[in-house]
């Protein structure tokens, strides 16, 4: 084929909400260059899978993935990027049907690739040089959402005992707050009403422009077209009390944080290289709730990693119970290659990893549906997204309470006020819309 003559693509991603923002960007990038996304039911001539490798499970899906694009369309240029291509590219560019490897340096000029690789002519897989991260990518965009999710910064300087994300996505660094307005604006002129801003350590923000993340947030706060803010994930010792009081006297950022707490033990804090304690862990969960009593708060933990032995397990879990948590991202240590963790002698076996998940999962239950069961008969402002299919209208509460209420197209991207009824087993409540 022709490089004039590519015309469709597909982009599959694996992984984060930075990897689905800068996927989104991606898409626009092609789309200036005269590409087309094509449909579900529809055969690309160039694919490109956006990847994760957060854990040996998401390396494992990543191949699955690739393999079934591969003899979903035999035919398709194959490029694959993003964190799994730049920690293990040659192992990306030895599975069958895979065209292209691109590091994370390289993810945002795909186009420039595709078009080289054609007038090249080229019939063996291309790897690109895979090198220091330095380059900041900007990406603002929602994709086939509602909300816009901005990024601000990528990198990170923690280098954890257990983490690879150094490796794969370089050194802290960020874009200008004037930049980074300047597509908040944008997304004000294109009628969004709702930002997610995300970012690998967005507690770092500024570390390479001399800015901070208390300024940033103060200038987004004042473009008034912006009805609604959320922050991804903010590190516990970044989480400061300055920020906290913005946030809940602020005029958009609702009462929701994200705050990795990975375990709830000191001496297991200690062997991940973490930057706190869980004496700091809990003032902040407390200061939160003290400045905005319905906040809601999201916690990452880890389970099973070296040296967590069964006491110290438990010494987390009763930890994790003992403070006011609405939701755990629970999931098992993975050992990857290159860490220091991997010196660290007690080794949890793979069935007491699964058990002690499924106790933090049942928790996170417990406690979610007792936060959503206390708001039930209230009413409380939702941002209603987009509709897929014949499934129900949804949206997020302020405080990310997930409703479900009756289709009406003329809501979409609007926050309404909604009652919420009764609550789901999939932890969604059926509402009604009070106030359109």
């Amino acid at each position: 084929m022709e490089a004039n003559a590519l015309r469709t693509y597909k982009i599959e991603t694996l992984g984060c909400k930075l990897n689905f923002s800068e996927t989104a960007t991606i898409g626009k990038l092609l789309g200036e260059r005269g590409y087309v996304a094509v449909g579900a039911d529809n055969a690309p001539d160039l694919c490109v899978v956006n990847t994760c490798s957060v854990t040996e499970l998401a390396d494992r899906k990543c191949r699955q993935h690739i393999r079934s694009l591969v003899k979903r369309y035999p035919d398709a240029l194959m490029i694959v990027t993003g964190c799994y291509a730049q920690l293990k590219s040659q192992e990306v560019a030895e599975l069958p049907g895979v065209d292209i490897v691109l590091g994370s340096e390289q993810k945002l000029d795909i186009a420039q690739y595709v078009e080289q690789w054609f007038e090249d002519h080229r019939q063996t897989v291309a790897v690109t040089r895979l090198q220091d991260i330095r380059r900041f990518s900007p990406s603002c965009e929602r994709g086939d959402r509602t909300r816009y999710w901005l990024k601000v910064q990528d990198g990170c300087d923690y280098y954890c005992s257990y983490c690879t994300i150094p490796m794969a996505r370089g050194r802290s660094r960020s874009g200008t707050i004037d930049s980074l307005v300047a597509q908040a604006r944008q997304v004000a002129r294109e009628g969004g009403k709702e930002i997610v801003i995300t970012g690998v350590n967005i507690g770092d923000f500024g570390k390479n422009t001399d800015e901070h993340l208390i300024d940033l947030l103060r200038a987004l706060d004042q473009i008034t077209e912006i009805e609604r803010y959320r922050i991804s994930s903010l590190e516990p010792d970044l989480l400061t009390d300055e920020i906290i009081t913005f946030c809940a006297q602020s005029r958009a950022f609702m009462p929701h944080f994200h705050i990795p707490l990975q375990c709830g033990s000191n001496e297991v804090l200690k062997l991940m290289r973490r930057h706190y304690d869980r004496e700091l862990f809990a003032c902040v969960v407390n200061r939160c709730h003290e400045l905005m009593p319905d906040c809601f708060i999201g916690v990452d933990v880890m389970v099973g990693s070296r040296g967590e032995t069964d006491e110290l397990f438990e010494e987390s879990y009763e930890f994790v119970k003992s403070l006011s948590l609405q939701h755990l991202h629970v999931f098992p240590y993975s050992e990857r290659p290159g860490t220091s963790a991997l010196r660290i002698p007690y080794v949890v076996d793979q069935r007491t990893k699964q058990q002690r998940a499924a106790r933090m999962i049942a928790l996170s239950d417990a406690k979610q549906r007792e936060f959503i069961t206390s708001y039930l008969g209230t009413i409380r402002p939702v941002l209603l997204e987009q509709r897929h299919g014949d499934a129900p209208m949804h949206g997020f509460t302020d405080n990310y309470i997930r409703v479900n209420v009756t289709p009406d197209d003329a809501l979409v991207n609007r926050v309404v006020s909604i009652k919420l009824l009764s609550l789901n087993e999939d932890l969604t409540v059926n509402a009604q819309i009070i106030n359109a």
